[in-house]
C-alpha cells in the first residue's frame, strides 16, 4: 500500500467542487471523487467538535465517542448507523455506502477539546458508529493525530474496527499504551468468506482480520473480538460458531463478545432487501424473530447465549480448556435441523408480537419460528 500516494495533499486526480443535490452538511469545504476510490464520494468538512457525548440513558460502558467519518464504504447491509445519514438528507442505503463525510480537522479539534480544564479524562471509544479505519482513512490519515492527542492528554481509549489499516498505527498504539489504557477490538462474525463478502462487501476478508488480530497480539497488545452480528439461520449453527471461535483462539484473541443481529430503521430495510435477494426462504422467519422491533425476540437471544456460552468457556475466551470444532460442514443455504434448536423455546408469542403463538417447534420442522 502506497500511503504517501493517498495523502490528502497528494495530486491524485480528485475532482473538486462537485455538488450533491440534497446534501445538508455544515462546514462543507469541498466534495471530491478520486480514481483510487471508485464509486465513493468524499465530503470534506470542518468539524466544530470531535468528542460526542453518549446520552445518559444509554447502557453503553462509555460516555464519550469520536467518529471522524460519517457513512462507511464497508457497506455492511446490517449496519445500525445507516439511518444517521438521513440527517444529512442522504439515504440510508447506497448513499451511506458511497457518500462519506470526512471531518478533516478532527484531530486538531480533538486536541483543543482535550486541553480544556473541564475535561476529566474519561474513557473515549472509537468505532462505535462508523469505522475509523474504513478505506477513507488511507487517504486522510486522521487516526494517528487522534491517537496522539488522546495519549498526550492522558485519556484512555478503545478502538473497534473491521479495517486492517489499523496495522499501520500499531507502533503508535504501543507507545500510547505505555501512557494510558488502550483497548483494541476487531469485529469478525463470519467464518464463511463467501457469506461475509455477500453481506459486508467492502470489508477485509476474515483471513485478513485474523492476521490483524495476530499482528496486534505480536505487538504485545490485547485484542478482543466482537462476534457480531450473529445472523439467524446463517451464522448461528454450532458448526459455524465452533469454527469461528476456534480460528479466533488460534489467532490469539484475548476475549469475545457475541451479539445477535439487530435491525434499526434504515438497516432493517436495507438488510431485509439483501435477504430477499440472497436467501428468500428466510424472510418469513426473520419477520417473526424481529416482529417486535429492532432487537431479536428474547427467546432467540436467550437461546443463542445458552448455545454460545459453553463454546466460549471451553476455548478460554471466557472460561478454560480449548475444544476443537466438530468435523461437520454446512452450506450457507442450509436450514438447521430442528434438533439444533431448543424445543418450545419460542412458544407463546405470535409473529406480530401480540400473544400466544404457533411457532414451529414440532420435531421434523425445518423452520425455527
Amino acid at each position: 500500500m502506497r500511503w504517501q500516494g493517498q495523502a490528502i495533499d497528494h495530486d491524485d486526480g480528485a475532482l473538486p467542487g462537485l455538488e450533491l443535490p440534497g446534501l445538508r452538511t455544515a462546514g462543507l469545504l469541498r466534495t471530491v471523487r478520486s480514481p483510487e476510490f471508485a464509486g465513493v464520494t468524499f465530503h470534506e468538512v470542518l468539524a466544530k467538535s470531535a468528542l460526542s457525548k453518549v446520552p445518559a440513558a444509554s447502557q453503553m460502558p462509555f460516555r464519550w465517542t469520536i467518529n471522524p467519518y460519517r457513512g462507511c464504504s464497508h457497506a455492511c447491509f446490517y449496519c445500525f448507523a445507516r439511518n444517521t445519514h438521513e440527517y444529512l438528507d442522504l439515504d440510508a442505503g447506497h448513499d451511506f455506502d458511497s457518500q462519506v463525510v470526512v471531518k478533516v480537522n478532527a484531530d486538531q479539534v480533538l486536541r483543543a477539546e482535550l486541553a480544556k480544564p473541564s475535561w476529566t479524562h474519561e474513557p473515549v471509544a472509537l468505532g462505535t458508529n462508523t469505522d475509523p479505519y474504513q478505506r477513507a482513512e488511507g487517504r486522510y490519515k486522521l487516526m494517528p493525530g487522534i491517537i496522539s492527542a488522546l495519549a498526550d492528554s492522558g485519556t484512555p481509549f478503545s478502538i473497534l474496527t473491521k479495517g486492517t489499516l489499523l496495522r499501520r498505527d500499531l507502533p503508535l498504539l504501543v507507545q500510547a499504551a505505555e501512557r494510558v489504557d488502550v483497548g483494541l477490538g476487531v469485529s469478525l462474525a463470519f467464518a464463511d468468506e463467501e457469506l461475509q463478502q455477500s453481506v459486508e462487501p467492502g470489508t477485509p476478508s476474515p483471513r485478513a482480520r485474523l492476521d490483524l488480530i495476530r499482528a496486534i497480539r505480536a505487538a504485545g497488545l490485547p485484542c478482543g473480538v466482537m462476534v457480531a452480528p450473529v445472523l439467524p439461520w446463517l451464522t448461528d449453527s454450532l458448526a459455524h460458531l465452533e469454527r469461528l471461535l476456534d480460528t479466533l483462539v488460534d489467532a490469539g484473541a484475548t476475549g469475545v463478545t457475541v451479539l445477535p443481529l439487530h435491525l434499526r430503521p434504515g438497516a432493517r430495510e436495507w438488510y431485509l432487501g439483501w435477504l430477499e435477494r440472497s436467501h428468500p426462504h428466510l424472510v418469513e422467519g426473520y419477520g417473526r424473530v424481529y416482529a417486535r422491533g429492532a432487537y431479536a425476540h428474547k427467546g432467540y437471544r436467550d437461546w443463542l447465549w445458552e448455545r454460545v456460552r459453553p463454546l466460549i468457556d471451553e476455548r478460554g475466551l471466557g472460561g478454560s480448556a480449548m475444544h476443537r470444532a466438530r468435523a461437520r460442514g454446512e452450506t450457507e443455504g442450509d436450514q438447521h435441523a430442528e434438533g439444533d434448536y431448543p424445543r418450545g423455546a419460542f412458544s407463546g408469542v405470535r409473529a406480530d408480537g401480540t400473544g400466544a403463538a404457533s411457532l414451529a417447534t414440532d420435531v421434523g420442522s425445518e423452520t425455527l419460528f
